[in-house]
């Protein structure tokens, strides 16, 4: 059987909202003029919005674990100079990785 789920890219949410135990979550992605636009909305059940949102955050550990853990692997032996704010690996390389809960 295909796979038929769409795809939605968001890098932002513009409102959320919740009427008859359903929250609206309007979804947006920034254009090259840097304002927002919607681009989908969301719609969870009240109650598996605290499940849902548990969810993203353990998400959200399990990649900042895995940066950490590249990010040790690719140290030299002496000590280097603190990245600030640079949770990307230096070589400019990416990774892709899947979760399970």
């Amino acid at each position: 059987m295909a796979d038929n789920r769409p795809t939605v890219f968001a890098d932002g949410v513009i409102e959320a909202q919740v009427a008859h135990g359903v929250a609206r979550i309007t979804l947006a992605v920034t254009g090259n003029d840097g304002k927002a636009s919607p681009c989908a909305t969301l719609c969870v059940p009240v109650t598996q919005l605290p499940s849902l949102v548990n969810g993203m955050g353990n998400l959200l550990k399990q990649i900042e674990e895995r940066v950490r853990a590249q990010l040790q692997q690719q140290q030299p032996a002496a000590p280097a100079a603190p990245a600030e704010g640079n949770a990307a690996p230096a070589d400019g390389q990416t990774g892709a990785f899947r979760f399970q809960n």
